[in-house]
């Protein structure tokens, strides 16, 4: 199942500029085995305890994202391999990514999470605070985090018309930055939004990463 739904969206996906995390949370380490051996390269997940049991025990090629929000006291279990950070909300969380990273002697890339649901428990900036940092010499001194784009979850509704007005707000953030502060920075391109039950609409607005777990794996699996 696993081998015939990463097929499908291999074919989905060919002929567009998005690639596919596979949101590997709660599944077993020979489920992700399995995904891998299907072609899979790309792993999100959305605890660090998790990411940091599996990684070991998987190939390690694994492209690695966090995706679920992270306080600064975990970065440091995640520096020596994660290779992006989704979900960056706060000077905070960058200052202690580089210095995590500097530790190890890597670079961490990082995109910046932005609050476009309409629901308040959804986390992520507002534009002015991303302006905010990226504005700040404390920002302009890291060396060891590389913002690479632009991350959103949209709102858990099936209303088209408004999924693609958030998923274009996104576009619009991405473009804006880009513009002012990633010019000359070919690897500012990552437009990260999209998931199992919205991810045409993405790739239709521009999404870069669509992240997809339960439509691979099916339901998630608890202990």
């Amino acid at each position: 199942m696993i081998a015939d739904n990463l097929r499908f969206f291999q074919t989905q996906l060919a002929g567009t500029s998005c690639r596919l995390v596979t949101v590997t949370k709660t599944h077993s380490v020979a489920r992700l085995q399995e995904a891998y051996d299907a072609g899979a390269r790309l792993f999100g997940e959305n605890k660090v305890q998790e990411i940091v049991a599996k990684q070991p025990e998987l190939p390690a090629d694994i492209e690695w994202h966090l995706i679920g929000r992270l306080q600064t006291n975990k970065v440091k279990y995640l520096a020596p391999f994660v290779h992006t950070i989704q979900s960056i909300d706060s000077l905070k969380l960058l200052q202690e990514i580089d210095k995590q990273a500097a530790k190890h002697g890597r670079v961490v890339r990082g995109l910046l999470q932005f609050h476009i649901a309409d629901e308040e428990t959804k986390s992520g900036l507002s534009l002015a605070e991303a302006h905010e940092i990226l504005q700040s010499e404390a920002y302009q001194a890291l060396r060891h985090v590389q913002l690479t784009g632009v991350m959103g979850v949209a709102t858990n509704t099936d209303r088209e018309a408004q999924l693609r007005q958030e998923f274009r707000e996104l576009r619009g953030y991405f473009d804006q930055l880009k513009a002012e502060y990633f010019a000359h920075q070919p690897e500012f391109r990552e437009i990260s939004m999209g998931m199992s039950a919205d991810y045409l609409l993405a790739i239709e607005e521009g999404s870069t990463l669509i992240r997809v777990g339960s439509a691979i794996f099916g339901a998630r699996q608890y202990s």
